[in-house]
């Protein structure tokens, strides 16, 4: 089993949970925030949520404030953000660091395992996103810039292979 089941993780509403419940999906894994330039982002990636949810796609989202203070608000701010600008139905965790001496173990892991080329060993921006396969294993990761749209082939192959 992949070590990515194992990591602890805070949903938005405080439970701690792991990623467990998420064995067998296709994971997009993204570090997000409310204020950045890259905010429309939240669209694109719940649009593909919408789209392949029920194929086995889960879009999660871990609001980061690490960049430029982009994501100052609370968890319940962040929900309320995201609800009532982009109504988002995919899972939203805590507000953690993805970088640095303080980054969650999940981010390490990511960050750690991503396989050549696709590793950058480092998350430059929000909105950084891994694509995980149904076996736990890292896909690639994409850059903040990558538009969610831009990875849909890439989601549909990760689920066709499943």
């Amino acid at each position: 089993m992949s070590q990515l089941y194992q990591f602890k993780v805070r949903t938005i509403d405080g439970e701690i949970t792991t990623l467990e419940q998420y064995k067998g999906k296709v994971l997009l894994i993204v570090n997000t925030a409310s204020a950045c330039g890259l905010t429309p982002h939240y669209e694109g990636l719940q649009q593909l949520y919408s789209t392949y949810n029920d194929q086995g796609l889960a879009v999660l989202g871990f609001p980061c404030n690490q960049f430029a203070g982009q994501e100052p608000g609370t968890e319940e701010e962040i929900k309320d953000f995201c609800n009532l600008n982009y109504h988002v139905t995919f899972p939203l965790f805590a507000k953690i660091d993805v970088k640095g001496d303080n980054a969650h173990p999940l981010y390490r892991y990511l960050v750690e395992h991503v396989p050549a080329p696709y590793r950058t060993g480092d998350i430059e921006w929000n909105f950084v996103k891994f694509l995980i396969d149904r076996e736990g294993n890292i896909v690639k990761q994409y850059s903040a810039r990558t538009e969610p749209l831009e990875i849909e082939d890439d989601i549909r192959q990760a689920l066709a292979e499943g």
